[in-house]
């Protein structure tokens, strides 16, 4: 769980820490009968003492470092809850290391509301340094073609020319139409997500490409759903449904379906953290193996709402969702769950 330099950091200080203990063995025997020798071995002893201080700073430094990077990348995640018209969106990420691969981002286009889903191959930093870049890919490209999957080919394209190593990324792509409540979207090799529409049925959202930064030349499709009030979309990247228990099960689409579905009715928020806590709840005592990251999309039910320039507004400044994940005890949860 480590970064490469963290783990190099600590191989340092635990060899320091080994000829630590040497020296002051060392110290120890030539004390009895040798003082000019047991002198020079105290002058070791401290040396390693400090340069063992001066590692740990330089980790503690490195930490503190990682801790606000991941910061940044929580804030370039927002925004976090929104109410948007006739629309309720909140999103979340749960990285397993300190920086996310995982994205979502909710941009104001024109008219529209663009909403996106990532999930970058891999972990940690490197996956994280990507992950601000392929957040500004996609809204430049969404902002210059109207059509989803000409957005998401042109993604494709940009990362497809680096001739260096290519961040391989799943990503789900949508245009919410206010005039006609018509989500536009491309599912470009993440999970198909699902709309659990108010008659309790639930519709998956299968079109798009494959996984963006493989094939240049690949092709990309649009699909339309329109949300009715009361329906509600749930985007996920694979950590969700792939995340395991103590006896190698994995959470899966099925048991998904039912925890949103235990909670039917209630707000986007509710809906987004009620679902994150069956997931945590199934892994118990297992700690996920890649991150973690939900977008829900519901449109209100019996809502007559004037569309006007104050949706801009309303944009600029969302309503704010909790900074992070915390994990309830148990027993709250399961309280939770039976009210």
């Amino acid at each position: 769980m480590m970064t490469q330099t963290e783990r190099m950091l600590d191989i340092k200080q635990s060899a320091l820490g080994n000829r630590l203990e040497r020296e002051t063995k060392r110290e120890g025997n030539a004390s009895q009968g040798l003082p000019a020798k047991a002198r020079s071995l105290t002058a070791g002893v401290q040396s390693v003492k400090e340069e063992l201080v001066a590692v740990r700073r330089e980790q503690a430094k490195l930490q503190q470092a990682i801790y606000e990077a991941a910061q940044v990348q929580r804030r370039l995640c927002a925004p976090r809850e929104l109410v948007w018209g006739e629309f309720e969106i909140a999103g979340e990420i749960f990285p397993v290391r300190h920086l996310s691969g995982d994205f979502f981002k909710v941009m104001q286009l024109d008219s529209a509301l663009g909403l996106a889903v990532g999930d970058i191959a891999g972990k940690g930093l490197s996956a994280g340094i990507w992950q601000a870049h392929l957040m500004g890919l996609i809204q430049r490209c969404a902002r210059r073609n109207s059509d989803p999957a000409a957005a998401v080919a042109e993604v494709n394209g940009e990362l497809c020319q680096d001739q260096g190593e290519r961040p391989l990324t799943a990503l789900f792509f949508a245009r919410l139409d206010p005039q006609w409540n018509d989500l536009v979207y491309c599912n470009a090799g993440l999970p198909a997500p699902l709309l659990f529409r108010h008659n309790k049925t639930v519709e998956r959202l299968e079109k798009g490409g494959p996984m963006l930064g493989a094939l240049q030349e690949a092709a990309f499709n649009s699909g339309r759903v329109r949300l009715n009030p009361g329906d509600m979309l749930i985007a996920y990247s694979d950590g969700v449904t792939e995340c395991r228990n103590s006896q190698e099960e994995e959470f899966e689409t099925g048991r998904l379906s039912a925890a949103v579905g235990a909670v039917s009715g209630a707000s986007a928020n509710q809906v987004l953290f009620s679902t994150l806590g069956a997931v945590l709840d199934f892994a118990d005592a297992c700690s996920p193996e890649d991150d973690l990251t939900l977008l829900v999309i519901r449109r209100r039910e019996g809502t007559t709402i004037e569309r006007s320039a104050s949706r801009s507004k309303d944009f600029l400044a969302p309503h704010r969702g909790p900074t992070s994940v915390v994990r309830p005890k148990k027993a709250e949860r399961r309280g939770h769950r039976s009210k």
